[in-house]
């Protein structure tokens, strides 16, 4: 049998601490680490394009009837769409569209969902029952539909369509950190809080959300795949982004008219948003495995 490593050997190749052993089990999950490359890739992509657009292989919104709908080529690596603009420049670009809405719709319903959802678990009694059943009746209607709703009433445009996902979303949220904290605001160091006369503000913000983190990023994470298919939907509905910014879900829209002539005009926008959307799902299940004890790979 081959000898025993040194305890020494053994306690320096254990994580130190929670977080690092988060990460550790996180890197042993493939399909997430995948992810978080694609979604790295992609974060890149947006950023590079916004500061230097010249980087794209064409400009994304030059027009030029005479190339409509050309196949994928050496020059247009996915094909040109009805008005003759590089579909792979626009999908490139579109990436900053994508991720601005899923990041920023999320940041909008998590700060308003945490903070009522702790709120109404921290309380109780009347201040509960008042905000979560105004959650239960968001609840009670689709999200998208939900959505729309707030896009006719408030009119289109990137930044309509981040306010109405993102409040769509609130009730989430709330209800995630309500149950959590339910459970923690009985446990002693709360208690020990409030003998030592810590304000409620204070229990909630320093003793109460830390431990209600994880379930709160691992939220997050699935929350941004959610947030940027519901702006495709909405961009494939023209509620969304308007033209001529590229926006994923509103070429998709366009090109389901063109499905037989030109089906790369729909086929790559499609897949565009089904990888992301997929990446951050990945990722997000891989969070919460990471953040379990019982599903943590050692």
């Amino acid at each position: 049998m081959p000898p025993e490593a040194p305890e020494g050997e053994r306690a320096a190749q254990k994580p130190e601490s929670l977080w690092k052993d988060m990460w550790y089990s996180l890197t042993q999950n493939k399909p997430a680490m995948v992810s978080l490359v694609v979604i790295s890739l992609l974060v890149i992509i947006a950023i590079v394009t916004a500061i230097a657009p010249q980087v794209l292989p064409c400009d994304p919104y030059q027009q030029d009837l005479s190339q409509s709908f050309e196949g994928p080529s050496a020059e247009h690596w996915f094909g040109t769409d009805q008005q003759g603009r590089d579909i792979f420049s626009r999908i490139l670009i579109g990436s900053q569209i994508s991720l601005t809405v899923g990041l920023l719709s999320v940041a909008i319903s998590l700060t308003i969902g945490v903070a009522l959802g702790a709120i109404a678990g921290y309380k109780g009694g009347i201040v509960d029952t008042i905000i979560m059943r105004f959650m239960d009746m968001m609840l009670a209607i689709p999200s998208i539909l939900l959505a729309i709703a707030f896009m006719a009433a408030l009119g289109r445009g990137i930044d309509k369509a981040i306010i109405a996902i993102g409040f769509v979303s609130i009730p989430e949220y709330a209800r995630i950190v309500r149950s959590q904290i339910l459970a923690v605001k009985q446990t002693d160091y709360v208690a020990a809080a409030r003998v030592i006369g810590d304000s409620d503000a204070t229990i909630i913000f320093r003793h109460v959300l830390p431990n209600v983190l994880p379930s709160i990023i691992v939220r997050a994470t699935l929350g941004i795949s959610g947030a940027i298919l519901d702006a495709a939907a909405l961009g494939f509905l023209g509620l969304g982004v308007q033209p001529p910014a590229a926006e994923w879900g509103d070429m998709l829209g366009r090109g389901r008219n063109y499905i037989f002539r030109a089906p790369h005009a729909m086929i790559f926008p499609g897949l565009a948003i089904t990888i992301t959307v997929l990446a951050f799902n990945l990722l997000g299940d891989g969070i919460r495995d990471a953040f379990d004890p019982k599903a943590r790979k050692r």
